[in-house]
């Protein structure tokens, strides 16, 4: 099972001073954080994205991929072509970050790069539901 998966974190989400609803604590991976549910999961993707676009200005695919994943750690460009691939949102159209059409396609785009199979709907729905309620 891939790590993202098997973390029930899949954004793969890397440890950081940030703390999310439903993280679980400690985590057992040094690395990466830990959810209770996969759902929980989906909603740490959809907090951050929205803090990338709130706090830092990031407002398009490109943008919070480039972030996300940088260049250092990944194959960034194959990365936001596959998100806006899957998504059906061009790469460079400004998204807002509460829009639920918008961002469910986004958040199993990204997951399906981190673990390599498509993200159960019923999860990502979920956690775009905890989010919403945030």
């Amino acid at each position: 099972m891939a790590r993202g998966l098997n973390n029930r974190n899949p954004g793969n989400i890397r440890q950081s001073k940030g703390r999310y609803k439903g993280e679980v604590r400690p985590s057992r991976d040094p690395a990466f954080k830990q959810f209770e549910t996969m759902a929980w999961g989906y909603r740490a993707i959809f907090v951050l994205l929205h803090t990338y676009r709130t706090r830092h200005g990031l407002r398009t695919i490109a943008a919070m991929i480039a972030r996300w994943a940088p260049p250092s750690e990944n194959k960034t460009e194959l990365y936001i072509r596959t998100v806006s691939r899957r998504s059906g949102i061009p790469a460079d159209r400004p998204l807002d970050t509460r829009d639920r059409r918008t961002m469910i396609p986004i958040a199993a785009a990204i997951s399906f790069v981190e673990n390599g199979t498509a993200a159960d709907m019923h999860d990502v729905e979920k956690g775009w539901e905890l989010f919403a309620d945030s």
